[in-house]
């Protein structure tokens, strides 16, 4: 099977190559360009599968780039910037963007979220694998990245509380050291305090309207770690 590339069109060198270094660990090709005129050269040259657009772009910006890829092409493209009114994610999805991403961001999610709509646009006209995880009370859906508590109220989470809730709800019941959650959530070469994770718990309990007295969701086994307790909806 052919490797996957994803072109990072980006003017700041530290950016593609943070990037670069995310998304070639998670098994992708990368390929930079450094304004709007090389990026649009390099998806007509090398017809990537994926592109991350800056929209602050010298020469050309990125809802032109955009519009103009759009014209002879249906690749998918994440719209990277640190402008975060409404309109501008506006324009970018009327352009034709497939997600959005505001500076300053998670490479981590970044990756995740190239890779979810590569799994999408894989098998087009098919209906696509739902990853979606259901419990009383709670609804997480890793690939557009939403969680729901109670039917109807959408929680905001940051990156690392989000992968951390997956990590817990992906196998409700099972006890998680911390040193456990630092690798599934932060990665094995994690150097640091691993009391970092109980700082993470409470801003996720505190996102969830979870008590840590008596929880719903994200329970503590006293001296070991954290166990997620919310019953599956099959």
């Amino acid at each position: 099977m052919r490797t996957q590339r994803i072109l990072v069109v980006d003017d700041e060198p530290k950016i593609r190559m943070t990037l670069r270094g995310y998304l070639e660990a998670d098994g992708f090709e990368v390929l930079e360009a450094a304004d709007g005129p090389l990026g649009l050269a390099s998806v007509a040259r090398e017809r990537p599968d994926l592109v991350v657009l800056d929209v602050m772009l010298p020469r050309l910006d990125g809802f032109e780039v955009l519009r103009r890829i759009r014209a002879t092409s249906q690749v998918p493209v994440i719209l990277l910037t640190a402008r975060a009114e409404e309109i501008d994610r506006v324009i970018g999805f009327t352009a034709g963007s497939d997600d959005y991403v505001t500076k300053p961001f998670s490479a981590r999610e970044l990756a995740l979220r190239a890779r979810a709509i590569l799994r999408r646009a894989e098998a087009p006209g098919q209906e696509a694998e739902d990853r979606t995880l259901r419990f009383e009370g709670l609804v997480v859906d890793p690939d557009t990245r939403t969680v729901t508590v109670d039917a109807g109220r959408v929680v905001e989470l940051s990156a690392l509380d989000f992968d951390l809730l997956v990590a817990l709800a992906g196998t409700p019941g099972r006890v998680f050291t911390r040193r456990g959650l630092i690798e599934h959530v932060w990665g094995r070469d994690f150097f640091g305090d691993e009391r970092v994770v109980d700082v993470h718990i409470r801003t996720l309990r505190r996102a969830l309207g979870d008590d840590a007295s008596t929880p719903r969701f994200v329970g503590t086994v006293r001296a070991i770690g954290y166990r997620f307790l919310a019953r599956p909806v099959v």
